[in-house]
Order: structure tokens, then sequence, then C-alpha cells
């Protein structure tokens, strides 16, 4: 089964509401249409009404049906503004709150910390930061996971080759324990798109055949990822091929229960995580699907500026059932 059509089966028809706080994008809108129109999730456009409808009108779209809800007249904002106060714990005083919940993300995230809904998808409009700093300030990381990571799904033939590379967005540079908790909450990322985890730390040298600083961090990760997921197949400092590379890893690492069978990479930091799945995206003919925000206690999704609708409507997908891995 194709992959995005198992993910669909999984959420079709449980009333998962997702929220999408860049309601005025047509992006957006088409996105949220299609996936109600096909019972796949209930959208929650936030934004003024009138200007949803309008831009809904210019491109022909009928929301009959579809959630509008407008920051400026919540009717429990007030309730929202004690949770948004008591959720911050003095970081923010009672105008302060008012305002940053007058801001689409900020309400969005909200809604789903309250459980009004199960996940959020935005970014076609609005930065990283801008998506991401809500979440972290609102509903934070999981216990036992200090840093949020983005992982993108690399697939080829129609889903039948995929492998989850991370941290490619969000961490320029992490130290040891951060890398590890990536490779950690990757392996549950992986399991969420039906790929068994086999968890290669990468770095330029394999086992210790670099002495070099960035090699060693990469190497006391490993050791800490073990400890902290002693059940998972993870591995490293491992380079690429012998990662990958089924007759490189017998030469280079025979010992290894990882090499040349990994199908999660980890990246030691951002800038070779952002260039490898790019290289692997436009030359390895691959597509990539994500970011994917991990270790959030609940699902935010931070979509590209250069998004189409069809990646809101797959994000949207996947955000959904990050939330259904999360109960």
């Amino acid at each position: 089964m194709e992959l995005f059509e198992s993910l669909r089966q999984n959420i079709q028809g449980k009333d998962l509401k997702i929220v999408f706080p860049e309601a005025t994008d047509e992006r957006i809108l088409g996105a949220a249409l299609r996936l109600h129109y096909e019972n796949i999730l209930e959208p929650v456009l936030i934004g003024k009404e009138e200007d949803i409808f309008e831009e809904a009108k210019a491109r022909g779209y009928d929301l009959k049906d579809i959630e509008i809800i407008d920051p400026e007249t919540y009717d429990k904002f007030d309730e929202m503004v004690e949770a948004f106060l008591e959720r911050r714990k003095g970081k923010a005083t009672e105008d302060q709150a008012r305002t940053q919940l007058k801001d689409v993300n900020y309400f969005g995230t909200m809604l789903v910390y309250l459980d009004y809904a199960v996940g959020l998808v935005s970014g076609a409009v609005h930065s990283t930061g801008d998506t991401v700093r809500p979440a972290l300030q609102i509903i934070k990381t999981r216990p036992g996971v200090s840093r949020t990571s983005g992982a993108f799904i690399m697939l080829r033939g129609r889903g039948q080759e995929k492998y989850l590379f991370s941290d490619c967005a969000i961490n320029p540079n992490p130290d040891e324990q951060v890398l590890a908790e990536i490779a950690v909450e990757s392996a549950r990322t992986a399991k969420m798109f039906g790929i068994d985890p086999k968890v290669a730390l990468l770095s330029f040298s394999s086992k210790g055949t670099a002495n070099a600083p960035e090699a060693e961090k990469v190497r006391n990760a490993t050791k800490i990822a073990q400890e902290l997921a002693p059940d998972l197949a993870i591995d490293g400092e491992l380079q690429f091929d012998a990662a990958f590379v089924p007759a490189v890893a017998q030469q280079k690492v025979p010992e290894s229960d990882v090499a040349g069978e990994a199908t999660v990479f980890v990246f030691p930091e951002l800038q070779s995580g952002n260039i490898g799945y790019k290289i692997t995206q436009r030359l390895g003919g691959f597509e990539a699907v994500g970011p994917i925000l991990q270790g959030l206690n609940k699902p935010v999704s931070d979509l590209s500026r250069g998004c189409v609708e069809e990646d809101v409507y797959k994000t949207a997908i996947i955000t959904a059932n990050q939330a259904l891995m999360n109960d």
C-alpha cells in the first residue's frame, strides 16, 4: 500500500481537528477543503471570517461546514488568556497575553494545548521561528527531550523506498545530549511511517578512523542514545557509505548491527543535514516530505514558505498521525 494511502486510512473518519492559522492563503484553503471533503480530518481555519470568505470566493471555494474561528471575537478568549498565563508561569503579563493571543499562531497553538484540536500546521506564510516559538512556549517538549528537531521522510518509487533524515531543519549545532535525543526521537518518527528504525549517527569517521572533536561528539552521542533507548538499533559514528552500503560496512565495521542496513540517518549538525537531504532530493530523485517536528508534547508542523497545496495536504495528514502516535 502506498505510504500516504496508509496514513490517510489511519485517520479517516476519526474527526480529528487540525488548526490552520494561515487561512487566507490559497494553498492552505485548498488543502483544508480537500481534507474536509475527503473525510480525512476536520480543518479549523483561524482568522477574520470576512477575509477568509473573500479569499475563498476569489478561488471558487465553498466553505460550507468548515469551522472558522476569529481570535478577535472568540467567545472563550478570556479563558484562553487565563490558561496561557498559567502555562507561562509569570513570563507574560495579562496585557502581553492578550496581545500575543491575537497572533494566529499563538492562538492556534493554544487551541491545540487546550485539546480543542490535535495539531497545528503553519509556515506557508510565517517563518519557522513564528511557527515553532509558540509551540515551545506553550506545548513544550516531551519528558526526556530538551529540544525539538526536524526530520524529513525521503521517498522514491511511490514510497517503496523510504528513509528518515534528521535533524535537517532546527538545531544548528546540537551537543552530544541533544544529538542523542534526536536519534531516539527520529527512530520514533520512523516507526510511524512503517520504517524499521536502524539508526546511524553520521560523521566523516567510522568508529574512530578519524580523531577529531567533531567525530568524538558523534561517538559520545551514540553512547548516550544507546543508553537512552537500549531496545533500539543505534550505532555511530559512521560514514554514510558504511551506514548504507553492505559491502562497505562489511569492510569497515563488520561488527555493527546497523552499518550497511541503516534506515534512519542522523546528521551531526544542521548544515550537513540540510545539504544532505537536498542532494538526495535533487540528484537522487527522492521526494522530501517535511520538516516533521519531533519531540513536542503535541504535534505542530512547519511548512516551507515555498510549499504547494499538496505539501499542506500531506503535512496535515502526517500531523494527525503524530497525534495518534502520542495517544
